[in-house]
This record gives C-alpha cells, structure tokens and sequence, in this order.
C-alpha cells in the first residue's frame, strides 16, 4: 500500500490532474470512480489506484472485483488518495488512461456524418455535456479548436459520464482549415449565430452536417463564422440574447437525430 504523497508515483498523478501539458506529453488522462472505471475499455487503462476503503467497498460488487483483478491495481491509504484526487469527495478509485489518438478522416467515415466544431469553448462541464448529449444523439465526433479547453480535463471528463471514451474527438490547430477540408468532403457547415436570418428547424439536416459552437461569451471569431454556408437561429423569447453553448448544441444535434430517425419529438 503507498502510504506517502511523496511517493513518485502519487506526485505524478498530482501533476496528471493540475497540468494539461503533462497529460498531453504523456498521452494519459485521468478518469475517477467507480462508473468511469467500469466503462473504460480495458485496453486504455494503464494504471488503477483504489483507497483501502473503496477496495472494502467494493468486495461487496462481483463485477467490479473481477474488472480489477483483470486490470490490476495499487492500493493506496485514504490520506494519499485525496492527494491524488480531483473532487471534493472521492469514490477512492481513479485510473490514468491512455489518451485516444483519432484522425479527421476517421470522424469523416460513413453516410453522412454529423460533427460538431467547437471554437473558444473555456467551461469544462459545457465540454463534457456537449460530449455526453454528443453521444445520445448520435454524433461521428468533435473537432475542438485551440483556445478549447482540453477534453481530458479531470472536470470535462467527468461530465462527459463515460461519453469521452465513445465519442471520438481531434484537436485542430488550423480550425479554419479543418473547416474547409470538412466543405470539400461535402459537409454542409451551420454556424449557430446570432445573424442568423432563419430558425433551425427550417433546414433539412439529411445529408453529412457540421454545426459550428462559438466562446460561451464572445461566440464565433469571423474567421470561422465566414466558413460556414449557413447561419441557424435559435428562437429567443424575453430579453435572453444567446443561449448556453451546452444547451445550443444539444438543440442543434437534437433536430438533426429527429430528423433522420422520422419521429417526432414528444
């Protein structure tokens, strides 16, 4: 049992948690309790470190004991553990996992793909909702431009609920660009903007679509905004200008999935 946050290990992991740029180098992110866990592909998992409370716990779960005797495990004392941990009460289970390395042109593959290009987004749990709804309705994957929080932010990851490990994501320095290749693969761009002249439900989401999400206070830069063949309305009703970047894509995707799927909406 490591039993001291001196321990090289321990220290690493604190980095892990504190330092994009550390994970980034080493490839890993961080995923923290029992839920994350049991979802993770085993194949992503490096390293599990459990408290010696949570590992007493969780004798009582079959399912969780046959995933760690698989997987492998260090356990550490409780003391340690919050050094190691990112949240305010631990679960006392926390796994370093291989970051997933995905391409454009996997996200491109199949019948008309629908993604998301996210600019200048700074809140993590956004990030991490935009992945789970991402998932439930059925997007191919997220660009994220620079200026995008990282999605393997210990916070993002955890509001993700275990989407991170399914929705497939690629980091473009060149969002502008990225934006273009994604034109001549015949995606059709939707800027969600203010300017926009028509609602959203008044477009035919049928073919490979692409909603471009802006700065949850500045919006789009006007270099990406002119990337996009359209711009979409959100109806507005009070004095509300602008709705969160969250809650703007999940209405975006959300049209696309009730338009493809036939159903209506209940």
């Amino acid at each position: 049992m490591i039993t001291s946050s001196a321990n090289p290990r321990v220290k690493q992991v604190a980095q892990w948690q504190a330092k994009a740029g550390e994970r980034l180098r080493a490839g890993v992110f961080l995923a923290e309790g029992f839920k994350m866990y049991m979802e993770a592909p085993r194949e992503w998992i490096r390293e599990v470190y459990v408290s010696a409370g949570a590992l007493e716990r969780a004798g009582e779960c079959r399912d969780i004991l046959e995933k760690l005797e698989g997987t492998g495990y260090e356990t550490v004392s409780e003391e340690v553990f919050r050094k190691m941990s990112d949240t305010q009460t631990p679960q006392g289970i926390l796994c370093v996992m291989e970051r997933p390395a995905h391409t454009l042109e996997e996200l491109l593959e199949g019948p008309s793909p629908l993604l998301l290009v996210l600019e200048g987004l700074q809140d993590p749990g956004n990030l991490g909702t935009i992945f789970r709804t991402g998932e439930g309705a059925g997007v191919a994957g997220i660009i994220l431009g620079g200026g995008t929080v990282d999605p393997c932010n210990p916070k993002a990851v955890r509001a993700t609920m275990g989407s991170i490990y399914r929705v497939p994501f690629v980091s473009a320095e060149d969002l502008p660009g990225a934006v273009d290749r994604l034109r001549q693969q015949g995606i059709r761009t939707y800027a969600a903007h203010l300017e926009g002249k028509r609602y959203y439900d008044s477009f035919s989401f049928l073919g490979g679509t692409a909603f471009l999400i802006g700065n949850e206070g500045k919006g789009l830069s006007g270099e990406l905004a002119d990337r996009a063949e359209e711009y979409v309305k959100i109806p507005m009703e009070g004095q509300v200008e602008s709705l969160n970047a969250a809650v703007a894509a999940s209405l975006l995707m959300y049209e696309v999935h009730r338009q493809r799927s036939g159903k209506k909406m209940v």
